[in-house]
Formats: structure tokens, sequence, C-alpha cells
């Protein structure tokens, strides 16, 4: 049985429904550090097991959390798992600052950025992009039926950052008239398919047409080293309005050939030639 402080950091990584894959990694992490001041020896080895089980539960379609569990040691030492899981902590920060630097490269002085929900690594690149002294406007989907938007523009609007809130519904109609797309990603397969908020592969298919370079930002313990795209399991959310129930599928797929890279902290990997 898990200690009830490391119950308590699941429960809030399950209640959650704005931030994303790498604050879910992230609150894993910690529930390791408070698992490694609860427990030693055998009993820890099989606390650490159902942990992982725990965490991977919270969100099957991140690979996140998946690279998490797979990080950390199972150990009967709680000293290990502890510099474990806080050098996890620590190599997460640091890929996104390195993801805010490249990716602050791509956006030129008065561009139009549009993305859809809420990104940490989308927010540091365009914070990364202010802090240069760069003049750029953002485009941001509500986001429904969670309007993870919202979350983004109160973030922008406190960094002085110009944008505009559009509903879902218009994401074609100002996709062309943006100049750069950035989204976040919860799981890049090993296919090169970016799994996302449900509205993300709409937004690559507008840009597509309109000839808008679509970016996606994910930090690399984002790509998943096993599943491919037909692999991974879409969590669906249930969802009712006015009575009725309404299919709620957290995310959609868009494939490589809509992508014109992928913005991680060792560079950015663009798709195969043939695609």
């Amino acid at each position: 049985m898990l200690p009830p402080a490391v119950v308590a950091i699941i429960r809030e990584m399950e209640a959650e429904r704005i931030r994303g894959a790498s604050w879910l990694a992230k609150k894993g992490a910690e529930a390791y550090i408070a698992l490694s001041e609860s427990m030693s020896g055998r009993e820890l080895i099989g606390a650490i097991k159902e942990l992982g089980e725990r965490i991977r539960a919270v969100n099957s379609t991140m690979a996140s959390l998946y690279n998490l569990t797979r990080y950390v040691p199972v150990t009967a030492d709680p000293s290990t798992l502890r510099a474990r899981a806080e050098e996890f902590i620590k190599l997460c920060d640091e890929a996104k600052r390195e993801i805010g630097n490249i990716g602050s490269e791509l956006i030129d002085e008065n561009e139009v950025v549009i993305t859809h929900s809420f990104s940490s690594t989308v927010l540091e690149i365009l914070k990364t992009a202010r802090d240069k002294g760069k003049e750029f406007r953002v485009v941001i989907t509500e986001s429904s039926p969670d309007c993870e938007g919202l979350a983004l523009a109160g973030e922008l609007d406190r960094l002085g950052v110009h944008f505009d809130i559009i509903t879902d519904a218009q994401l074609g109609l100002f996709a062309g008239k943006a100049t750069l797309a950035l989204v976040g990603a919860d799981n890049v397969t090993r296919d090169g398919y970016v799994f996302n908020k449900a509205g993300t592969y709409l937004l690559s298919l507008a840009c597509h047409d309109g000839g808008v370079p679509f970016y996606v930002a994910a930090e690399s313990f984002k790509l998943h080293p096993e599943l491919t795209a037909e692999e991974v399991d879409i969590v669906e959310r249930p969802y009712a309005k006015r009575g009725y129930k309404i299919r709620n599928f957290l995310f959609d797929v868009t494939p490589w050939r809509y992508i014109r890279g992928v913005i991680t902290e060792l560079g950015i990997l663009v798709p195969p030639k043939d695609l």
C-alpha cells in the first residue's frame, strides 16, 4: 500500500485538467521522492512497482509518464530512488529551457503564431522570444471542453504578449492568417506520429493547406521508444452537456507529413524526405 502523501500526489495528477504531460511527469517524480521518504528495503521495491502502475494509469496516452517509470530504478535504497527522481526533474527543466532557446529562433519580428491547447513547452518558447525583445502576436484556441487555451492566455497576459482567443470552430479561418504554428505534444511515437490535444490534427491540416509551417515542441522524454501510432491507447474522458453524452477523446493523431519539425532539447527533428 502506498503512503498517504504519495496517494495525494497521484490524486492531484488524476484531477488535473489543464496542465499537460510535462507537469504530470514532474509531479510523478515528486511522488517517487515522497515515497523515498517513507519506505526502504523490500517494502520499497514493491511500492515502486505499484507507484509505476499508478503513474502510467493517470493517462495511458502520455509517453512522459511511461518514460518516467522507466527512468526510475526499482531499488531497495531510498537515497538512490530520490536521487534518480530529482535528476529527472532537473533534466525536465533543462530540456524546457533549451527548447525555449531553439524554438524562439523560429519566431521572427511581427510573427503571428497560432497554437492549440496549453503547452508549458510552447509557453517557454514564447516567453524566451519575448525576453529576446521580439514583438509578435499569438492566436489561441479556447480548446474546449476544458478550455486550456484560457490558461495560456493568462500566462501571455502576464508576459505582455499580444494575443487573440478564438473558438475552436474558427481554427481553419485563423490558421490561414498565421505565419507559424506551434503546439506541444503528449506523445511522439517511434513511427513519427504526434499525439496532442484533440484539434491539433485539424490545425495541421489547415496549416498544410495554407502553407503555414507547423512545428511541435516536445522534450525528448515525450518520445515513445516502443509504441507505434496504432498501438497507443487514446484516453476518452466522460463528458455530457444539456443531458446528452458527448464523445470526448482527449487527443488526436498528427502524421509526420504535416509537421515541419519537432523541436526537442537535442535539436529539431525533421520528417523523412519520402513523407
